[in-house]
C-alpha cells in the first residue's frame, strides 16, 4: 500500500531542491534583515557564514568589501542560486557548456559572454557547470548575498581568462573552504 503525501507538505520536503526552491530559499533569506545584519563584515576580505540550506542542500551568507570578487569558476555537478541581499553584485558568465573533465585550455567562440547586474533582492538560479565570476565593483560600499547549492559542492574548478582563452587553473575540494 503507498501512501501520498499529505498536501500541504511541500513537495521539496521529499526530493532533492530544485534550482527554483534554491532561489526562493535565497530570496526568502536575503528578506531577513536581521540574518543579513548579522554577518561580520572585514574591510579586506570576503566573510562568509554557512547557513542551512533546503532539502540537504549547502548555502551562504557571504559579505563582499568594495572592489572584491570570485574569479572565473564553477561549482561542478551542483545546481545553484544566489541572491543580492544589499549593495549590487556584478556576474559575468558563459553561455556555453564547458566540457566537465579533460581539458586545461579552451578557445572560448565569440558571444558567450553574458553579465548581469543583480542590485539588492535580485538574483539568478543556474545549472550544472555554470562558469561565471562575481563581483562587488562599488569603490565604497560592501554588498551581501545569500547562495545555495545542492548537492553540496562536490569541488569548486577555478579558472583564468586571457581574452577568449579560458584556463582550468586548480580545484578546491570541501576541505578547502570549510
Amino acid at each position: 500500500m503507498s501512501v501520498s503525501p499529505a498536501p500541504s507538505t511541500p513537495a521539496s520536503a521529499f526530493s532533492a531542491p530544485t534550482q527554483a526552491d534554491l532561489l526562493d530559499f535565497v530570496r526568502r533569506t536575503a528578506a531577513d534583515a536581521e540574518l543579513i545584519a548579522s554577518l561580520p563584515l572585514d574591510p579586506e576580505g570576503r566573510t562568509w557564514v554557512r547557513l542551512e540550506g533546503p532539502g540537504g542542500s549547502e548555502a551562504w551568507l557571504i559579505g563582499w568589501p568594495p572592489g572584491t570578487g570570485t574569479g572565473w569558476h564553477d561549482h561542478a555537478e551542483s545546481v545553484g542560486a544566489f541572491v543580492a541581499a544589499s549593495g549590487e553584485l556584478k556576474e559575468n558568465s558563459l553561455a556555453a557548456r564547458l566540457p566537465a573533465d579533460g581539458w586545461k585550455t579552451l578557445e572560448l567562440t565569440e558571444g558567450v559572454d553574458r553579465e548581469r547586474r543583480l542590485p539588492a533582492g535580485k538574483g539568478r538560479s543556474f545549472g550544472q557547470h555554470h562558469v561565471h565570476e562575481v563581483l562587488n565593483e562599488s569603490p565604497d560600499e560592501h554588498a551581501i548575498s545569500v547562495h545555495a547549492y545542492y548537492p553540496p559542492l562536490p569541488q569548486i574548478r577555478r579558472y583564468s581568462r586571457t581574452g577568449q582563452v579560458l584556463r582550468l587553473e586548480h580545484v578546491e575540494r570541501p576541505e578547502d573552504w570549510q
